[in-house]
């Protein structure tokens, strides 16, 4: 196999300058990341994938070299795919797939419910469902304590931040890999990027509205040891009860940086997927 090339760029939208890599040709497929990271959580998955695809990743609206929103303002999952179709408008995608990890998985499926039209399939990598009973729990356990939230730290003089950050993560990553806390860490860093103001939007999105708009066919990916997902797997199939089509794929031992931790699994799964709907 030849070696894939990334070619990195900016595209210029009306949300403000959009950071992006893109590899290969074809079909094209965007990948979508979680909070707080950037399109570097696709290192592995990026080449991969683009061996027989046109594959983009991004830095999502909000996140790592992309154009934020105003300081301090609230965000949401529908500004987080206003600029994934921003992206593909300014590429000139007129129909693309997505992929989408955690934080990406509601964007993603957002941007299905969007523009239905232009979606042709997408994966839905760790999801839970944004309903009522979910974004209560997010609102009780801020209100209990605004301090215990992952990746919610304090800038302290010292430094302390930075360990309390790597220690929030740490039970959910995989032993003997503290290169991807390294990464997350990078990431949570990054200028304008307030750490949990991802998980904020994710509990402020209305997803019982949206779900049903959602006509794409559908791949759920389900890693086994992540403790935030894998329990609501069948909950989230079950609620795309209007998509062409819903799969699901247990990824054994995939954790919170599954597509890091598992990459040649995951590419194997999307592939899979993708070449049955012949894209």
């Amino acid at each position: 196999m030849s070696k894939v090339t990334l070619r990195y760029g900016y595209a210029e939208t009306p949300l403000g300058q959009l950071h992006y890599a893109e590899a290969g040709g074809g079909e094209a497929v965007i990948l979508l990341h979680q909070t707080p990271r950037s399109l570097d959580e696709f290192r592995e998955v990026h080449p991969l994938l683009a061996a027989k695809r046109r594959v983009i990743a991004m830095d999502m609206y909000g996140f790592g070299m992309s154009a934020k929103p105003a300081p301090g303002s609230p965000q949401t999952i529908e500004q987080y795919a206003a600029g994934v179709i921003a992206l593909a408008d300014a590429l000139q995608l007129k129909r693309f797939a997505l992929v989408g990890h955690h934080t990406g998985m509601f964007v993603a499926s957002e941007v299905a419910a969007a523009m239905p039209d232009r979606v042709s399939a997408s994966v839905l990598s760790a999801g839970t469902f944004a309903d009522s009973s979910f974004r209560a729990a997010r609102q009780s356990s801020e209100r209990a304590s605004a301090s215990e939230g992952v990746d919610v730290v304090t800038r302290q003089e010292d430094g302390e931040h930075l360990v309390e950050l790597w220690e929030k993560r740490y039970p959910t990553y995989p032993e003997g890999r503290p290169d991807l806390l390294e990464r997350f860490v990078r990431d949570a860093l990054a200028p304008g990027v307030d750490p949990a103001e991802g998980h904020r939007a994710c509990g402020r999105y209305v997803m019982e509205d949206r779900v049903g708009l959602v006509t794409a066919p559908i791949l759920l990916l389900a890693p086994t040891e992540d403790p935030f997902s894998y329990p609501q797997t069948s909950k989230i199939a079950a609620a795309y009860s209007n998509s062409k089509s819903v799969q699901v794929v247990e990824v054994e031992g995939g954790r919170i940086p599954l597509m890091e931790q598992k990459s040649a699994e995951v590419v194997a799964a999307i592939e899979q997927f993708l070449d049955s709907l012949a894209l």
